[in-house]
């Protein structure tokens, strides 16, 4: 494949999230009115499809190293669009929950193999700079989501934003059959056999440098997850704003993440991947604790969660390449398994996270300010230690080939 294609087909792939998880946004308090659910059970369409992410992709990762990307990538995103159009005809809530739970499940494959796809042709330094490039078109995709699925929601119904999900992961499965070629550099035999199996696990998960990224990772998808699950009854329930309005603010975010991941591009090409995190890590903080002291002061505005938060986002879009290339990085003969399990490890503290919010959401702005405000010092405290101790793979990892016109 020419570098193009990999960074259209990384950004398809790795699109389908915020596709899944923000196109909808808008809609759930609409959905919750149309079954006559609370919030904790509405908040569970999103929970229990990032708690199915999780899980599938502990499977789709050795999957993946025992017998190629491209069968599990047709596998997961055929059923990916079976499952979303299911969602979009449920007929009671717990239907839906039960039909996003099994679309995060074959979303799992997705994302697990585009992050392996980075690794089986690049070294980290340069799969950072790839993976920057392809979310930045994941920005533009996030960017984009909030007012499709706003328009949506407000103008034909909580049903539509599904209809759109659909199409995406159709054309996702479209472009996997016509233009993907197979990368994994050598399939692993025993890639899903228990023992090996529990052997990989345990070596990955005791590599110093897979742990740092890993915990990077977790505090910085949190914190994003954490606006996800509560900004809309936030924006539209306490705030009071329309669909397309707080569809206006979930697209700067975008807009800033979107900015981020170019910055990551700067940042590497002045200091590598530890610089490029210690400077995100100011962002995050700075954001989070900003939030934080503007809801003490009692400003009650869409702009005091907005403004602080643009600056979480750039520092996700600065973490986000560089943790993923990182945590990957020295396993170039068991990426999938690496990539699934440093995802599992996200989703598990997203699934926390949006369990909290279901309980902790009062009316106020408070619950959300706070949980920034932890995930901004959690992600600083990681990138300035951790990371700076431990963030760079063995040197004893034998090189892998950068692909013929590999982005510089």
């Amino acid at each position: 494949m020419s570098p193009f294609w990999v960074v259209m087909l990384l950004t398809l792939l790795l699109g389908l999230q915020p596709v899944t998880t923000d196109l909808y946004l808008p809609a759930l308090p609409s959905i919750g009115r149309a079954f006559d659910a609370p919030v904790a059970s509405v908040q569970l369409t999103l929970s229990a499809l990032i708690m199915a992410f999780g899980f599938g992709q502990l499977a789709c990762g050795p999957l993946s190293d025992r017998f190629g990307r491209k069968p599990v990538l047709i596998g997961g995103l055929a059923l990916y669009t079976v499952a979303s159009l299911a969602s979009l005809s449920a007929g009671s809530i717990e239907w839906l929950v039960g039909w996003r739970a099994l679309q995060g499940l074959a979303m799992a494959a997705a994302i697990t193999c585009g992050r392996s796809i980075v690794r089986d042709l690049y070294e980290p330094q340069d799969g950072a700079r790839v993976l920057s490039r392809a979310l930045s078109g994941l920005g533009v995709i996030a960017m984009l989501s909030p007012f499709i699925g706003g328009g949506l929601a407000q103008w034909v119904s909580w049903r539509a934003p599904f209809a759109a999900i659909t199409v995406f992961g159709a054309l996702a499965l479209t472009a996997v059959l016509l233009r993907y070629e197979e990368t994994v550099p050598r399939r692993n035999p025993d890639a899903t056999r228990l023992g090996p199996l529990l052997r990989n696990g345990r070596s990955i998960a005791s590599n110093p440098t897979f742990r740092a990224w890993t915990l990077l990772l977790m505090n910085t998808y949190g914190g994003l997850f954490l606006m996800l699950a509560a900004s809309s009854f936030v924006y539209i329930d306490v705030l009071g704003l329309s669909k397309l309005q707080y569809s206006f603010f979930l697209a700067t975010n975008s807009m800033a993440y979107l900015a981020g991941t170019f910055l990551c591009r700067r940042l590497l090409r002045g200091g590598g991947l530890r610089r490029a995190v210690r400077f995100g890590g100011a962002l995050s903080a700075t954001g989070g604790l900003g939030m934080l002291a503007l809801a003490l002061a009692g400003v009650q505005s869409p702009w005091a969660i907005a403004l602080p938060h643009l600056l979480y986002a750039l520092g996700h879009g600065v973490h986000q390449p560089c943790g993923q290339a990182g945590a990957v990085g020295p396993f170039p003969d068991k990426a999938g398994t690496a990539a699934a399990l440093s995802g599992f490890l996200m989703m598990v503290v997203a699934f926390a996270v949006g369990l909290w919010v279901g309980q902790a959401l009062d009316g106020t702005v408070m619950p959300l300010a706070l949980g920034m405000a932890f995930f901004g010092c959690a992600v600083a405290l990681t990138a300035f230690t951790l990371v700076q101790r431990h963030g760079e793979p063995p040197r004893a990892v034998p090189p892998v080939a950068v692909a013929p016109g590999a982005p510089g």
